[in-house]
């Protein structure tokens, strides 16, 4: 069915590493200010995934060109939708669905400056290049081993601090740091899914820093980014006085160490490593959704 192949070329599953940390922010919002405008709120989601989609789709128009054609452990999580490594959507209709994504995500900032948020704009062009200069063409943030970082930024303070501002309509310290738990994880994510891609990625040139590491340093880089999610529930805590009951995102803790646990163990070209992807996706989705409910939770009992 061709309504499937686009819905795959979206990557739409992805979505929760940029819709979760909104709607922590949205909780956080709703604890420190009672209230919660819900035009608002639709906006930033539609917004946001909006910009993700156009960074997922302009993702594949220019891995096309690189190292996903030569890739041989390309796995659900990782090494793009395939739709046009399998002649299923030609590569100019993945780059104008991109575009058409990116400006849907602009006529919704245009809504929210509208609306009386002016700062959107700065905030949203920034999404806006990091979505496209991770993966265009001259700048290419990944080959130049900044995506990591880039990813950290863009899916933790600056989203966070977004959607914070948009629904409090204040620039606080507090937008930044709600995102820091789910920033380390949504980095994870990245970190991991370059493990299976890292032969085809440097054979063009493509030298992300698990390229630049090699597997055996980026194995320990994996479990810091895996555990300091919930290191920094401390500050949270002690900086910033949000309520203990964040401590209910321990949860996840048990899932990133035996994700950590396996990919020590584990080869990136084996099959068996796609639980290991698996299982850091759902350690960032359960923290984060533990942290949206321990937040509406404690504004709801005052």
């Amino acid at each position: 069915m061709r309504w499937g192949v686009y819905l795959r070329a979206l990557r739409l599953p992805f979505l929760t590493g940029s819709l979760m940390p909104v709607a922590v922010a949205a909780a956080c919002a709703y604890y420190q200010k009672g209230t919660l405008d819900l035009t608002l709120l639709a906006l930033t989601v539609f917004g946001v995934a909006s910009l993700h989609l156009g960074g997922n789709l302009i993702n594949d128009f220019y891995d096309s060109f690189g190292s996903d054609p030569i890739n041989p452990y390309a796995t659900p999580f990782s090494g793009g939708s395939r739709v046009i490594q399998d002649g299923e959507l030609k590569a100019e209709t993945v780059l104008f669905m991109a575009y058409l994504f990116f400006g849907l995500g602009v006529l919704c900032g245009l809504a929210l400056m509208y609306l009386g948020r002016p700062y959107v704009a700065a905030l949203g062009l920034l999404g806006l290049a990091a979505g496209y200069l991770y993966s265009a063409a001259p700048v290419q943030l990944m080959n130049l081993g900044l995506g990591e970082l880039i990813i950290f930024l863009a899916f933790g303070p600056v989203l966070s601090f977004g959607a914070y501002y948009v629904l409090t309509g204040l620039l606080e310290p507090l937008g930044l740091a709600v995102s820091l738990p789910l920033a380390f994880l949504i980095t994870a994510i990245l970190w991991i899914n370059e493990f299976p891609d890292v032969e085809a990625d440097e054979a063009v040139g493509k030298r992300h820093l698990v390229v630049r590491l090699g597997l055996r340093r980026s194995r320990w880089v994996y479990a810091g980014l895996m555990v300091a999610p919930f290191l920094s529930l401390f500050v949270l805590l002690e900086v910033f006085h949000l309520p203990g009951l964040i401590f209910a995102s321990l949860v996840a803790l048990p899932l990133a160490l035996k994700a950590v646990r396996l990919a020590f163990e584990t080869d990136p070209t084996d099959p068996e490593f796609v639980p290991i992807q698996a299982l850091t996706i759902k350690t960032h989705f359960i923290t984060g959704l533990a942290l949206t409910l321990a937040l509406l939770y404690a504004a709801w009992r005052g």
